[in-house]
């Protein structure tokens, strides 16, 4: 109906935000036989000011082209940079509050979206974490339900997953964070603590295993931008401890 017709169409940013997916968007539109010229680099930040629009690309082919690329590559653009926009505004948050340790985000993604979502956390200043589930051996409570304690199931995860493999065990009280670090896990997952009792946990952690084993801090559960400064833990960490804070993924965009 629209016929092949070279035209130029032109992409509009009407919110303020971080610009991420330009890969994503360049593999669409060069699939459909058109040129993109980007106005504006990813990563930057898109603000339509007073004019309410900023001109943030164009994209040059046949107006049947344009329009069979145009959805897929708006939704996948506005998606990574919602998840852009959304890290960076938790990563800003976090150091003005004077966290030095570090934010990254959680493994539960849109189906179909990870690869796009996770790329936008990396536009965004956060750290992924793990891409999927063959990249970190993470143990739950059904997990340690199915293989009866915590220790047998990191004994059975280490065996399976090797030297290269690292083992997380999610937990929800002292007790179990010691078991899982004297059976030698690598990442302790504090879960839905709240703020003061986070404190007062890895505070306690510490003392007890200061010297004896090296292993990662995580707390996740319950953090968004309202309470994130609550959680901040750098008065806890030396050598042997790093703090991770991991954040969800829920963005509007």
């Amino acid at each position: 109906m629209v016929g092949d017709s070279e035209r130029t169409a032109t992409l509009y940013g009407k919110s303020r935000g971080i610009l991420a997916g330009v890969p994503f968007f360049d593999e669409i539109f060069a699939q459909a036989g058109c040129k993109v010229k980007w106005h504006l680099k990813e990563g930057s930040i898109v603000d339509p000011g007073s004019a309410g629009k900023v001109t943030v690309a164009t994209v040059t082919g046949p107006v049947r082209k344009l329009l069979l690329g145009e959805r897929v590559a708006l939704n996948t653009l506005s998606r990574c940079s919602g998840v852009a926009t959304k890290s960076r505004t938790m990563e800003e948050l976090v150091r003005k509050a004077g966290y030095t340790g570090i934010l990254a985000g959680t493994r539960k993604t849109t189906p179909g979206f990870r690869l796009v979502e996770k790329y936008g956390m990396l536009v965004g200043g956060v750290d992924g974490h793990r891409h999927d589930l063959s990249s970190m051996i993470m143990l739950k409570d059904n997990h340690i339900w199915a293989r009866g304690s915590i220790t047998e199931a990191v004994q059975a995860a280490k065996s399976v997953g090797g030297f290269a493999l690292k083992v997380e065990v999610e937990v929800d009280n002292e007790k179990d964070a010691d078991e899982a670090i004297a059976a030698g896990a690598d990442v302790i997952m504090l879960d839905n603590f709240d703020g003061q009792g986070l404190k007062i946990a890895a505070r306690s952690i510490k003392q007890r295993w200061a010297g004896k084993r090296e292993f990662l801090l995580e707390c996740s559960g319950g953090l968004t931008s309202e309470n994130v400064g609550t959680y901040i833990n750098n008065g806890m960490l030396n050598a042997h401890f790093t703090w991770i804070l991991l954040m969800p993924l829920q963005i509007s965009t």
